[in-house]
């Protein structure tokens, strides 16, 4: 009884710290901070590396990524091609997996070396085991996209399975990001 209590009075608190997370972000609304210091908010807030989230934003009918910075000369995903965001932005559906290794899916982006950082070295190249993709949108029109991963060797290294509260607090945190100015078709990135 005592364990379920802990384990039960942890998820409280996490979620707590999570609502905080994602009220910090609304906060920054006011700031017109960069995409980059959003992001790395994002991945403070739902526990991830720097290297695990990606931002994407729609530009001429194709997704161009703003975060990370390495990726924004990568080229564009087109929104009828068949990636993950592509699909999440055709659909307007969030996704949520984590057996994402076993689907089939471009892992040339995963291929690019992220971040100089000391705890992203180790995850550079590492390929994404557990997914979470939900669209940015403003009036019912798709802005972009925000992912969220955990990468590792496999999906027990990756670390733990995203739950529904995850992608709650990644929806919330879309929604917020929609208003940032440098989600605008055409801002500076």
């Amino acid at each position: 009884m005592a364990t379920i209590m802990s384990s039960t009075g942890n998820q409280g608190s996490a979620a707590k710290a999570a609502k905080a997370g994602v009220s910090e972000l609304e906060s920054m609304l006011s700031e017109s901070p960069s995409s980059d210091r959003v992001c790395l908010k994002l991945a403070q807030i739902l526990r991830v590396r720097r290297s695990e989230v990606a931002l994407l934003r729609l530009d001429k009918a194709s997704l161009r990524f703003i975060f990370p910075p390495e990726l924004r000369s990568a080229g564009v995903l087109p929104l009828t091609g068949s990636a993950v965001a592509a699909r999440t932005a055709a659909t307007r559906t969030p996704l949520l997996s984590n057996t994402f290794m076993r689907v089939k899916h471009v892992s040339l982006f995963e291929a690019v070396k992220l971040g100089a950082e000391v705890e992203d070295r180790s995850q550079e190249q590492m390929p994404i085991q557990k997914i979470m993709s939900v669209p940015v949108l403003r009036s019912g029109n798709v802005m972009g996209v925000v992912q969220v991963s955990r990468k590792g060797l496999d999906a027990s290294l990756a670390g733990a399975d995203f739950t529904g509260e995850d992608l709650k607090q990644l929806e919330q945190a879309a929604e917020i990001l929609s208003r940032m100015p440098f989600m605008q078709e055409g801002a500076e990135i």
